[in-house]
């Protein structure tokens, strides 16, 4: 019985371009009471295996948070098994808004103690007693009142290149550094302010506002589907977009475009530029922002030195990372000293 990957991610890529079929991008969560999660995990994996499911889940006991990819043509038997399990049974599904074929390249279901990294302590609030989720209209009328404070739920790298109008960015690094941030810049303002949030699918919404409410927030509110579904509401019912940018996204792809503007820019030049990229030295594999004319010139690498191993013969590159950790850079998203332009 299989229970793992057998292929690697470019004989999985010679795979999809063989098959010719189209596929499609998903994202979803639910938190629940899983009593056994590395059986649930298993029984993901082999229907899902089956299907061609592609994509990273995350599997704990109080839920489940899953990005993937799977063909269109087995769309429907995929929701099948979805409504199969009594939990996820009309789950919502955020589709994405640009398809890429190669946004997963593997299937990788992961035991975790959390679906979410949020460093909270869930036993001392209930996370069932959440805020108020709004549709892309209530949304756009909720932004729009002077007693809304608007917050961008996400880490820097992700606001950087796309977010609300008039949202509070918090300059993080990860979910779990924002919390405690948040609720200290607005301390004066939870019993007059409303409070809304949002995110990329609504997940880390969905812990927050169960947590400030615990913490004496009157009025909080969360954008329900994130900023995915929010951009599918606004193309399918005419409203106005109050996004700007892009929406970056934890897959191949790296961003959706939700709008035609470009906030951000380039790292190394500081031309208008949102493409996320990873520096081409394995060793380093920052994650950045680089023009077309940057990544020519340094040759799809964050700094000169990465340049330089980059231009060794690749059997030298393995022996220099050779017993040698990955650079933390890694979860430096953007932040590296050798980033001119960073934000």
């Amino acid at each position: 019985m299989q229970l793992y990957n057998t292929l690697s991610a470019k004989e999985r890529e010679r795979l999809i371009e063989a098959a010719g079929q189209d596929r499609l991008t998903i994202s979803f969560y639910k938190y629940a009471h899983i009593g056994n999660p590395q059986i649930f995990r298993n029984h993901l994996f082999i229907n899902w295996n089956e299907l061609d499911v592609l994509g990273r889940i995350y599997v704990a006991q109080e839920g489940i948070n899953a990005q993937l990819s799977v063909p269109a043509e087995n769309f429907k038997a995929f929701k099948e098994h979805l409504d199969s399990v009594t939990f996820l049974r009309g789950v919502r599904l955020n589709i994405a808004i640009e398809q890429d074929n190669k946004s997963f390249l593997k299937l990788k279901v992961k035991v975790r103690n959390k679906i979410l990294a949020d460093g909270l302590n869930d036993d001392t609030f209930d996370v069932t007693d959440k805020g108020v989720h709004v549709n892309a209209k209530e949304f756009n009328a909720l932004i729009e009142d002077p007693d809304t404070i608007l917050v961008d739920m996400r880490n820097h790298y992700e606001s950087e290149i796309g977010h609300f109008k008039n949202a509070i960015t918090p300059d993080v690094d990860t979910f779990r550094d924002s919390l405690d941030i948040i609720e200290k810049d607005l301390e004066g303002h939870k019993e007059d302010k409303k409070l809304v949030m949002y995110c990329t699918g609504g997940i880390r919404c969905e812990k927050a506002s169960a947590y400030y409410k615990h913490r004496g927030f009157k009025n909080v509110y969360q954008l329900e589907g994130g900023i995915i579904e929010y951009a599918r509401q606004v193309n399918q019912k005419g409203l106005e977009n109050k996004f700007r940018g892009k929406n970056f996204v934890f897959d191949h792809r790296r961003g959706e475009r939700i709008t035609d503007e470009v906030i951000a820019n380039c790292h190394q030049c500081g031309k208008p530029c949102d493409t996320h990229v990873n520096c081409a030295n394995e060793a380093c594999h920052l994650l950045f922002i680089q023009c077309d004319e940057c990544a020519e010139k340094m040759n799809d690498c964050c700094s000169d030195t990465c340049k330089e191993i980059v231009a060794l013969p690749y059997e030298e590159q393995k022996k220099r990372r050779r017993g040698k950790m990955v650079s933390n850079k890694i979860f430096k998203k953007g932040r590296s000293e050798v980033l001119k332009f960073k934000k």
